[in-house]
Parts: C-alpha cells; sequence; structure tokens
C-alpha cells in the first residue's frame, strides 16, 4: 500500500481528465499521514480526499517539490 497523489483541473472545468500524479515515497508517508490526520496507512480512510491550500503546502514542503496550485489536488492509498 501506498500514498498516492493526484490532480484535475478544478470543478468548473468540463475536462475530467488526470493532470498530476505522484506516487508518494515511503519515507515521506508518516510526516504525511501526521498532515491528513490519519494513524497509519492501512487504517487510511477509504477513496481519494481533496487536499486543502494548507495541507497541499505542509506536504509540499515534506516532499521538497511544488505541487500544482491551479489543480484540485486529490490523496488515497492505493495497493
Amino acid at each position: 500500500m501506498y500514498l498516492w497523489i493526484s490532480g484535475f483541473l478544478p470543478d468548473e472545468s468540463e475536462d475530467d481528465t488526470l493532470k498530476f500524479e505522484l506516487t508518494v515515497h515511503s519515507k515521506s508517508e508518516r510526516p504525511i499521514l501526521a498532515v491528513m490526520g490519519w494513524p497509519e496507512l492501512n487504517l487510511s480512510p477509504d477513496g481519494e480526499w481533496l487536499l486543502t491550500a494548507d495541507q497541499t503546502q505542509r506536504i509540499s514542503e515534506i516532499l521538497g517539490e511544488q505541487l500544482p496550485k491551479e489543480l484540485d489536488l486529490f490523496i488515497g492509498v492505493r495497493g
């Protein structure tokens, strides 16, 4: 199992194709789980969750890379 971040154009766009995807490296999982308020990977809620601007910023800092701000970003568990 792993964390996966996906990005789509905002709701007002008719284009619903995937515009961004990122598989989170295992070393970054714990701090990102803490940002989400999830205790463990296997106890994470089902589905994909829309990231807030604050969560996106904090996760960007953890990953050491800028996540796209122009997209609606979601996070979920895959695998």
